[in-house]
């Protein structure tokens, strides 16, 4: 399904001259945390339901427009980029310009979210795998050839942290043994960031503890 498919046009934006009682009687009959405005068919950008609930009742929206936060889409978005415009904006609706500025309509949050859990990366079976190395010395090639080497695919990756000279990468890999990519992984000078009950490494250093235990017990 295309991403335009999502786009949800029932609420129209409300005018820069409306009140704010208005507005907060809207924000409470809705679950969105912003409402887009317009001004003579402008778009304008959107009110967050915290800030409208600041302003008194009987102003306008117009006498609150350093409030108004200018953030959108477009129809021709990717997904990832539309998630990525979500998350910097702290907000479960997106407004949706054409390239003459008109407002279509808008994304829903969970909508978008949705759409990530079809992707292969989730709904495929297969194991995760967090593996941890400089952030000068991994590359995306070497994962992809430690993987594919040891007959497995990779369904995805992404950065998942960064600290310092260190940077996390989170693997998803198609259902196989991961003992062997861990130990690969390990020779590659990555460490393995994520537990794993096929990683046979961290078995036997488990095992010899427990006996080394025993041993000085006696």
């Amino acid at each position: 399904m295309q991403l335009q498919d999502y786009i949800i046009n029932d609420i129209k934006p409300v005018n820069i001259t409306d009140k704010i009682s208005d507005i907060q009687l809207l924000f409470n009959q809705l679950t969105y945390s912003h409402i887009p405005i317009q001004n003579e068919g402008v778009y304008l950008g959107c009110i967050s339901e915290n800030d409208a609930h600041c302003f008194e009742k009987t102003q306008v929206l117009e006498e609150c427009n350093y409030a108004i936060e200018g953030f959108f889409v477009r129809p021709n978005t990717i997904w990832l980029d539309v998630l990525e415009a979500f998350a910097k904006n702290d907000t479960n609706i997106m407004p949706i310009l054409d390239t003459n500025n008109k407002y279509l309509g808008y994304y829903e949050l969970n909508d978008i979210i949705h759409l990530f859990n079809e992707t292969p990366f989730l709904a495929e079976p297969g194991g995760i795998l967090i593996v941890e190395k400089g952030i000068n010395d991994y590359s995306f090639s070497e994962i992809s050839q430690i993987v594919e080497s040891n007959d497995a695919k990779l369904l995805g990756a992404f950065i998942s942290k960064m600290d310092g000279d260190l940077v996390r990468i989170t693997l998803k890999i198609a259902n196989s043994s991961l003992n062997e990519i861990i130990q690969t992984f390990r020779r590659y000078s990555y460490i393995i960031v994520s537990g794993h009950e096929e990683d046979a490494y961290i078995e036997s250093l488990k095992d010899r503890s427990q006996y080394l235990d025993k041993y000085l017990n006696m």
